[in-house]
């Protein structure tokens, strides 16, 4: 999917000078910046936001050593899907989420006997704020050897206690993930607490489903054995580039959790699993 702006210039807009010298011989210096034509997203439903629409806007700027001939310079916006088979997995996809691109190309149409330029830039589209308001869902964990599932041999775990609460599992993208954690107990020294942040992707259709789980950010929020009952806030930025809102279809869902890892000196690693619900307000 692509849409194509019309040759520059299509409504000069530059001071005399410039536009002077660019209609009569068509070149220019490398002192000059040359404004291209504004991309408005007036038809395009990717941009459209519910209360207004985006513009995309810019310069381009031209640098030689000597003078540069060209024939018009053109803006061509691009839409891309590009999925990639998974090197884990075979007949998994990778990383659904990093295989939608939109990019912007800037083309410099030349002579025969001198190279088309091209440049292009990839820029982000963010989905329409949801209706509606958010409600939180605070919760609060205790983490003992007795609540931790998947452990084999339950028994030769080193006795703790860590308390802690998550203001809210259900997310505002733009604000942070907050909350608080207290080590009340431990008999074996602490080596470090991390926050986990995954993004996890469900395709699928009658035949099955594939999930690919993607570590996006790494947090480490205490190092060292700390002391007890002292309060450490957690704190979590959402990554722009790697995170959207949560999505959830009859084929398709792209879902969020955080992790809290307790590394003990002993090489035991305690792990606490929180789905998370972002949205865009």
């Amino acid at each position: 999917m692509s849409r194509r702006i019309p040759h520059w210039p299509p409504t000069p807009a530059w001071p005399s000078p410039q536009q002077s010298l660019l209609r009569k011989v068509g070149v220019v210096t490398v002192t000059q910046i040359i404004q291209v034509a504004v991309v408005h997203c007036r038809s395009c439903a990717w941009c459209v936001s519910s209360q207004r629409q985006e513009v995309l806007s810019g310069v381009v700027v031209i640098m030689s050593k000597d003078t540069v001939q060209h024939q018009g310079i053109s803006l061509t916006m691009e839409g891309s899907v590009n999925l990639q088979l998974s090197a884990k997995s075979v007949g998994v996809f990778e990383a659904f989420y990093n295989s939608v691109k939109y990019t912007l190309r800037c083309d410099m149409r030349r002579s025969l006997l001198a190279k088309d330029l091209t440049k292009s830039c990839e820029f982000i589209i963010h989905s329409s704020p949801q209706k509606g308001k958010l409600t939180a869902s605070p919760v609060d964990f205790t983490i003992t050897p007795e609540t931790l599932q998947n452990v084999k041999e339950r028994a030769s775990l080193p006795r703790f206690l860590i308390r802690g609460h998550l203001n809210s599992t259900n997310c505002i993208i733009m604000q942070p993930l907050t909350g608080e954690l207290v080590v009340e107990s431990s008999e074996v020294a602490i080596k470090s607490i991390e926050l986990q942040l995954v993004r996890v992707e469900t395709c699928g259709c009658a035949e099955g489903y594939a999930r690919d789980a993607t570590e996006i950010q790494n947090i480490q929020i205490a190092e060292g054995d700390i002391c007890r009952g002292l309060p450490i806030p957690i704190y979590m930025v959402f990554p722009r580039l790697f995170t959207c809102p949560t999505l959830e279809t009859t084929n398709f869902k792209i879902e969020f959790e955080v992790n809290v890892v307790v590394g003990l000196q002993d090489d035991h690693l305690i792990t606490e699993n929180f789905p998370l619900k972002l949205c865009r307000m």
